[in-house]
């Protein structure tokens, strides 16, 4: 952990260390009963996973306290000590019994602690439960926060929390960007595990469990992963991850019989097909036994599904399904389909309604090992969308929904867009009408993230984009709790316990997406981005485009018209009483109204101001806004390391100038379109 400052300022971090910063913190006394149980962990397991809680812990406890603790497989119950460990340690489980818990389910744990003698336990369902405790126990000690007074339960919300890289074998990554890919270079996997290891490590700090490590539009070089030399890499990088109980997914694509050169056809009717499909998985299986399955994006941006065939999706998920599931393996479907061919005069064809008309009238045919995979909105990780009506929608089918922690829409790591908000509304919709019972994350069987890592020093590129990659894991665990809360956590880990720092970095996060939203495209707008590269602004960009993504801006009005009675029809997709929520403009949630409506540029909205005004406001506001952040920032020099400070200072200042380009493009295009001037007599160019 690279440590250069002086004792006078914080010591230079690269950010590197993340939110596990063990080695920077202030030594204290951690908030633990009795000194003698700090000073001895007793750890009885002998699994790999038994090593890594240990091994966590007797660095986080050294960490704290100054002095790294002895440690023993086994002790008398009288011995003052933190335990660790499962049930199947006759001493922990009195400990339990001796509480009147329940055993802690499969990846969940339990906190005790007692005093005569001063004992503090750390119980897991199992090994991986007792990683997930011994950082729960940490994080708690870190954060001040000690422990409650009496035992903690705590179990993850959802069985599968992954993260999906976009990584390519030459070591690109799409749509990343904080560098180049930590898993695959010169068009095979990483030889070097090191920095895999590490971020394993990151990973079982917050309970992610799962990582696929290869772009979902996995082309004929990707392919050849399933074969025995590309296997025998995936199983190294397999095996570093399983000691933090990270499991392995690999993408697939549906071609692959074509793509190896095996076979002639795709088609899930052949029977071939299936025996191709039964043998690559078994061939898997011999290299990764424990491989969580494949991720497959079919029929969707020119890639290859069972529409090529005349087949739906159920016919083409279940013939992997079948292949995987003698192995306990699971397929996520990924659910993103819709014609990206579409002529920008129809008007009929809207991509917002494509996944739930194409999945929800197959609930029921899937395997019971498919997952099918929705975005949490129906459009592609905008700023502002709904939450996708398809959340719920399939009740014979497990759903994961999948958010998105790299920025391509929201800035690309160069602005700061904390997107913990974004997701937590998607969680906290409740599908059946306002206030009902029965939230989007009280129904899903898993989470998944598009990540946000490369090799850059800090993972991330900025180092505040950290705080996505926690929060993911964070809100995957447990979506009950906050968005603040979440950023209150990230900041007090990743810069220390200065309340003065945690305030301004909190603050920072919570302002900083509606700060984005101001200056790009408020009211649910989206897609004002430049074609390709999605940074910078270009509000004609795609709205004649064949994508089918519009703002329908005219002379007279802006908005996309989805309502039921004629639009769309989007708005049908939702229950009531949500549908008419959403088809009435005067009680649409105002943040959404463009994404449900076309308006005539003299609305008036509920603040007063017209529709025009208001995004001409928007723009100079999120611009303003922009610029006190970077002050905001430059107020905790000298109290966060150099490094750090050099890096994001120099991102802030760069998204304030970019939203100054936003803010005149937008608001001069839209002049131009409404010949209505700005009624605060400011220059629109």
């Amino acid at each position: 952990m690279d440590q250069l400052g002086s004792a006078t300022s914080p010591p230079a971090e690269s950010g590197y260390a993340a939110w596990l910063r063990y080695g920077t913190w202030p030594a204290g006394v951690p908030h633990l009963p009795g000194t003698a149980a700090r000073q001895r962990v007793v750890a009885a397991g002998t699994s790999e996973l038994a090593a890594t809680a240990r091994t966590e812990l007797v660095a986080g406890i050294g960490a704290l306290t100054g002095r790294l603790p002895e440690v023993e497989a086994q002790a008398p119950p009288s011995l003052a000590c933190l335990r660790v460990g499962t049930l199947a340690d006759p001493d922990l489980a009195a400990l339990v019994a001796e509480a009147n818990l329940e055993a802690p389910p499969q990846d969940g744990f339990v906190l005790l602690s007692r005093v005569g003698p001063a004992q503090v336990a750390v119980v897991g369902g199992d090994d991986r439960g007792s990683l997930y405790g011994v950082f729960g126990l940490l994080r708690r000690l870190f954060l001040g926060e000690g422990l409650p007074s009496g035992p903690v339960a705590e179990a993850p919300a959802v069985e599968l929390r992954i993260l999906e890289h976009w990584d390519n074998l030459d070591g690109s990554v799409e749509r990343g960007y904080a560098g180049r890919s930590i898993f695959f270079a010169d068009g095979r996997p990483v030889s070097e595990q090191r920095r895999v290891a590490d971020y394993g490590r990151l990973l079982a700090s917050v309970g992610v469990n799962a990582v696929a490590v290869n772009n979902v539009n996995v082309g004929r070089e990707a392919a050849a992963l399933l074969e025995p030399e590309g296997l025998l890499g995936l199983a190294e990088v397999a095996r570093t991850l399983r000691r933090h109980g990270v499991r392995l997914f690999i993408s697939v694509s549906f071609a692959a019989p074509l793509l190896s050169g095996a076979l002639p056809t795709a088609d899930p009717r052949d029977v071939s097909v299936r025996r191709w499909w039964e043998t690559t998985a078994l061939r898997v299986y011999s290299h990764i036994p424990d491989l969580g399955g494949f991720v497959v994006k079919a029929d969707s941006e020119s890639r290859p599904g069972p529409r090529t065939y005349g087949r739906d999706h159920a016919e083409g998920a279940d013939v992997l399904a079948a292949a995987l599931a003698p192995f306990g393996g699971r397929l996520l479907w990924r659910c993103f389909v819709y014609d990206s061919g579409q002529d920008w005069r129809d008007r009929a064809t809207d991509r917002a309604t494509a996944a739930h008309a194409e999945f929800v009238p197959l609930d029921g045919r899937f395997e019971a090992n498919v997952i099918l995979q929705v975005k949490a909105g129906p459009m592609d990780f905008q700023i502002r969308e709904p939450a996708s009506p398809l959340l719920g929608a399939t009740p014979a089918t497990r759903q994961a929904m999948e958010v998105q922690l790299t920025q391509e829409y929201t800035g690309q790591q160069v602005h700061v867009c904390y997107l913990v908000p974004a997701w937590k509304e998607a969680l906290d919709f409740t599908p059946a009408g306002p206030g009902a019972e029965g939230t989007v994350a009280s129904g899903l069987a898993g989470m998944a993230g598009v990540a946000n890592v490369g090799d850059s020093p800090c993972w991330t590129g900025h180092p505040l984009a950290q705080a996505n990659l926690y929060g993911f894991g964070r809100l995957a665990w447990d979506p009950s709790l906050s968005a603040e809360r979440i950023a209150r956590e990230w900041s007090r880990l990743s810069f220390g316990p200065d309340p003065g720092v945690e305030e301004a970095v909190t603050s920072m996060l919570m302002r900083s997406r509606p700060v984005y939203e101001a200056y790009t495209s408020p009211l649910g707008l989206g897609w004002m981005v430049t074609p390709g590269s999605h940074y910078g602004p270009d509000p004609d960009g795609y709205e004649y485009s064949r994508w089918g993504t519009y703002h329908r801006a005219d002379s007279e009005g802006v908005g996309v018209d989805r309502t039921s009675a004629h639009g769309s029809g989007f708005t049908s997709q939702y229950r009531d009483p949500w549908r008419r929520v959403f088809d009435d403009p005067s009680r649409c949630p105002e943040e959404l109204l463009l994404f449900f409506h076309h308006l005539p540029y003299g609305h008036v909205l509920g603040s007063g101001v017209t529709l025009i005004q208001h995004i001409y406001d928007s723009h100079f506001a999120g611009a303003a806004a922009a610029a006190e952040l970077v002050e905001l920032w430059r107020s905790l020099a000298g109290r966060v390391d150099p490094v750090r400070f050099r890096v994001v200072e120099e991102r802030l200042v760069r998204q304030a100038l970019h939203a100054q380009e936003w803010r005149d493009v937008v608001n001069a295009h839209f002049h131009r379109r409404s010949g209505i001037p700005d009624a605060r007599g400011r220059r629109l160019f």
